[in-house]
């Protein structure tokens, strides 16, 4: 089967990168950098995943990979969880996608090096495209299928520690950037969780804002733009945004998400962050 025909291909960009690009809107996932790269830099190093994972614990440290594409994000957070020893936390891998094809492709032996898929990582991968399901002495994965954010209903409330929120831009996947799933996910974070997404677009991150989240800058792409990471407590970011967000926002051409209520620059005003 060429998986090329259902919805993306492998292309090398002009950095020399590997990159899976969507077909129908031209949108590169990971350009720049490549996917390994990338994933590290801006998902697993923010999250200090190693270092909740060597905290040992009884219950798994969840991780919400939203948005699964070419599988890099939740790959790099399974290396992480599968090069300790015990006594380290167990991982639990959740992913989100409704369309596998990307992962299908870049399993493909000519590209599964590129993409990190190769030894116990790609019989990981190749589990979960074929079961929906993987598990090994220190992690379990697995796959649910459909459209966000209706499946995020199918986790327990205060479930997740950690989010990677990587689906295609607002540009491409408009519906999933507004409040309405960051709210949804919102619910599904317990104390400490942090989210972390390569978007730092204003009417992101005053969705976030809206959803309850506390936001800040995260760390800067290798093309030097900014990412977002949000948490629950303000205390858990690195650089927390501060009243200079309000100021701008209010020069700011696309402020808010399309479902935010007539009153949101009230509110945002009032949250304790901007105090």
């Amino acid at each position: 089967m060429n998986r090329a025909r259902l919805g993306c291909e492998v292309v090398v960009t002009r950095s020399g990168a590997p990159a899976m690009r969507d077909r129908a809107t031209g949108e590169l996932m990971h350009p720049v950098v490549g996917p390994q790269v990338e994933a590290e830099r801006l998902y697993v190093t923010p999250s200090r995943l190693a270092a909740r994972l060597g905290a040992g614990g009884e219950s798994p440290l969840v991780v919400l990979d939203v948005g699964l594409g070419a599988g890099s994000n939740a790959v790099a957070a399974w290396q992480i969880s599968d090069a300790m020893s015990d006594p380290a936390r167990r991982l639990e891998l959740v992913s989100f996608e409704r369309d596998l094809s990307a992962l299908g492709l870049a399993l493909e032996p000519e590209h599964a090096a590129a993409f990190g898929l190769v030894g116990r990582a790609g019989e990981a991968a190749r589990a979960l495209l074929a079961e929906h399901f993987h598990e090994c002495a220190r992690t379990r994965w697995r796959l649910i299928l459909g459209e966000l954010p209706a499946t995020l209903g199918r986790l327990a409330p205060a479930s997740a520690d950690v989010v990677f929120w990587d689906p295609f831009s607002p540009r491409a996947n408009p519906g999933l950037w507004t409040l309405s799933p960051f709210a949804a996910v919102r619910t599904l974070c317990r104390p400490g969780a942090t989210l972390h997404t390569y978007s730092a677009a204003t009417a992101v991150r005053t969705a976030l804002l809206l959803a309850g989240f506390a936001v800040g800058v995260g760390v800067a792409t290798e093309s030097g733009r900014q990412s977002t990471q949000a948490a629950l407590d303000p205390s858990d970011l690195t650089q927390p945004l501060d009243r200079t967000f309000i100021d701008r926002l209010v020069r700011s051409s696309a402020p808010f998400p399309p479902d935010a209520p007539p009153d949101a620059l009230a509110r945002l005003r009032a949250l304790p962050q901007f105090e």
